[in-house]
């Protein structure tokens, strides 16, 4: 594992640091995205990065770099890194300044990149699905904190994942305030019912995932019926199938909802697997099908 924090290489990750007084570390003031690269090439990079700048100019906060200059040192790192698939964590800080939560005293944002392997799940899960259960926790509402800007606070997440935990289960559904399914702790979800793919809608609190766009579009062009709609638990414990997307798992099956079974892997979630798979980078998609 290897960072680059404002400019300098550090072989290990673990010998980088930021100074105690980052607003980052103190107030969770900053924002991140995570990044696959397959075949050293980054995977959907132009859409991470669209969806970095919307962050940033909700919390009005300035990205100190280009998406050029970001995609170099990119390019730089995965050749550093030494492997051809890995996983790159992108984050911007509000930077260095004084106690208090007024962001005014911070002259320049951090921005920190770390190359990383990285296996959500292991091998099995793909093959026979993760156990999910409904968080006790709501995502937040949209008129406090927007779930759109993918934040450094991630602690409603944090303890919907210890939950899922402590009760025997991989992940945790995340509803909103008004008792519909939002997403999951880190990922997006999809139900199967009657042959039609159903999804929530961003604006129901979830946040707008890369790969669940992607994965969208190839269903889509393959024909099948996606349908963005609000959700509720009783449909995810009735559906014929059901997967989660997202940057780090890329595309499981849900394998129970609350102790209710499912089909896993059913039909249209292996479709779903091959036709992410086929349309990674070369070399990683024949090797994936």
């Amino acid at each position: 594992m290897i960072a680059w924090v404002d400019g300098t290489w550090h072989d290990d990750a673990a010998t980088a640091s930021v100074s105690v007084l980052d607003h980052g570390l103190l107030y969770g003031d900053g924002i991140f995205e995570g990044i696959r690269f397959y075949a050293s090439t980054p995977f959907l990079l132009g859409e991470h990065l669209r969806r970095l700048r919307g962050s940033a100019r909700c919390l009005a906060l300035e990205i100190p770099a280009s998406d050029e200059e970001i995609s170099a040192i990119i390019v730089e790192g995965i050749e550093r890194f030494g492997a051809p698939d890995g996983y790159l964590r992108l984050l911007v800080t509000r930077g260095r300044g004084l106690l208090g939560v007024s962001a005014h005293t911070c002259e320049r944002p951090t921005m920190i990149m770390i190359f990383a392997k990285l296996e959500l799940y292991p091998a099995e899960l793909y093959e026979r699905g993760v156990d999910v259960i409904t968080s006790s926790l709501r995502r937040a509402s949209s008129d406090s904190v927007p779930p759109q800007i993918k934040s450094l606070n991630y602690l409603t997440s944090v303890l919907a994942a210890a939950e899922a935990r402590a009760r025997g289960a991989h992940e945790a559904l995340l509803l909103n305030g008004a008792g519909e399914i939002a997403e999951c702790t880190a990922d997006n979800v999809f139900l199967v019912s009657r042959g039609r793919v159903l999804t929530p809608a961003v604006a129901g609190g979830g946040l707008a995932g890369i790969t669940r766009a992607h994965v969208i579009s190839l269903l889509r062009e393959d024909g099948i019926v996606v349908e963005v709609q609000a959700i509720v638990v009783a449909d995810a414990w009735t559906a014929d199938e059901a997967f989660l997307t997202g940057t780090g798992a890329e595309v499981v099956p849900i394998a129970s909802v609350d102790g209710r079974r499912l089909h896993a892997p059913g039909p249209l979630t292996l479709r779903a697997q091959r036709l992410f798979a086929a349309s990674l980078p070369r070399e990683r998609a024949a090797a994936a099908i």
